[in-house]
Parts: structure tokens; sequence; C-alpha cells
């Protein structure tokens, strides 16, 4: 060994490769007795869990621990919890699962606006909530794994930078914006139903709420599309579901 090189117990390295080895989750939930359910279910999955109680501490250990997936309740005190969503997509592309009571609806689609990947809500059955989580970590893999470009007229999805490009200009969407248009590419014309895109995009075993599908294809059309009123790209085929022209 050289002199002057550190030494690294066994201990640490054993510590290092561990982290190394699971996936992080983190979750940010002011109610104790909800944080300890997730926690125990999440542990129970064999995930490292991370708590906050406030937005301001889950920005903080984003920063330092690189979790894989976070978990946010909408409902926090001080920062709002769709401020926390913000703030983390602005700086991050980590998949982010929003928390909310079942009868706020409306936090539902404005938490997938201001970027979360998907949502559960309270009260939540543990099996669904490890299956979304799968879902996000297994996109993130097919990510790092996929390097190619899908073309569709003018609108180009760059896999390996998870760019959208419209004749040349590169366009701001967000995470799961990108999961749909991708999806209706590679269907080459044919009409994907809502149901469809819930289970391939959300992952979800049953039938989800077909509005949350029509809000993110809205938004869409507002970016890629030259007149969003009178679409000419993303077109919907009434009574079935979407396509994309090709």
């Amino acid at each position: 060994m050289l002199k002057g090189t550190p030494v690294i117990s066994p201990i640490v390295e054993s510590e290092r490769l561990y982290r190394d080895m699971i996936r992080t989750v983190m979750v940010v939930e002011d109610d104790d007795a909800i944080r300890m359910v997730l926690r125990t279910n999440l542990e129970d999955e064999g995930y490292r869990v991370l708590e906050a109680v406030t937005a301001e501490q889950g920005l903080v250990i984003v920063q330092d621990e690189q979790p894989d997936v976070v978990l946010v309740d909408l409902r926090l005190p001080g920062i709002h919890g769709l401020d926390l969503v913000r703030s983390l997509r602005a700086t991050s592309s980590v998949p982010i699962v929003i928390v909310t009571a079942q009868t706020d609806s409306h936090d539902v689609v404005a938490g997938l606006e201001a970027g979360a990947d998907d949502y559960v809500t309270k009260p939540f059955v543990a099996k669904e909530l490890m299956a979304r989580i799968r879902t996000q970590l297994r996109r993130v893999t097919q990510e790092d794994d996929v390097a190619e470009s899908m073309i569709c007229g003018p609108i180009e999805l760059r896999m390996d930078t998870a760019e959208v490009v419209r004749n040349g200009e590169v366009i701001a969407v967000s995470r799961i914006e990108f999961y749909v248009l991708a999806e209706l590419i590679s269907a080459q014309g044919r009409v994907l139903s809502r149901d469809h895109l819930l289970r391939k995009v959300w992952g979800y075993g049953n039938a989800g709420d077909g509005r949350v599908v029509d809000n993110l294809i809205y938004r869409l059309r507002n970016k890629i599309e030259e007149d969003p009123a009178t679409p000419e790209l993303l077109l919907t085929v009434r009574g079935f579901g979407y396509r994309m022209k090709v």
C-alpha cells in the first residue's frame, strides 16, 4: 500500500456497498402515524427510508441523500406540498408520488401539473403503493438502458436525454408527459384508450380516473400543437381514446 493512502475499513466499505445496492425512498409527511405506516411498509419491501416532516426538511435531504423516489403529502405545514413538487422538479428528475386525501381530486391534477409522476390517495393500500413505486423505479431503469430517438412528424423524443423536440426546438415537458407521448408515438397511429395509458404509464392495475389522462393530453397539446384548439398531431378518437397522427 502506498504511503498516505487512506485505509477504508471493511465496515465502512460494506455500508457503502449496501447503500449502493438498495433503493431509497424519502417520505415527506407531517402526520406521525401515517409516516410510521409508510416507513414500516417500505422497510418490509427492502427500501431504505428517509423521513421529513416539512418541505424545507425534504429539500435539504434530497440534496444530501439523492433518494430514488420521493413521496410527498400535499398538505404540509409551512411550504405547501405543491411548491415542494415544483422545487424538486426544477432541479431533479427524481420520481415523485404525491399522497393526498381521497376527496381532494383537484389536488391530484394540480400535483401532476406541478411535475409529480403519480399519486396515491389516503387511506392508501400498501400493495398498491408499493406497485406504484416499483413502476417508477422501472421507468428510471429503462431510461438508463435506452439511447435512441422516436420520431412522429415534427416531434422527436430523445430517449437518452428525455427531451421532446419540435421542429428543432426543445420543449419542456414533465416526466409523465414524456412517457405518455412515448407510448402514443410507439403505437404508430393506433388508438390507445385512457385505461391503456393508465396501466402502461401510471402502472394502475385497475381502471383509474380518466380525467387525469384527459388533463395531461390537454397540457401536451398546448406544448406540441401549433393550435391546441384544433390539434393536428395528438388526435382524439371519440369513445375510444387518443392517437398520434402518422
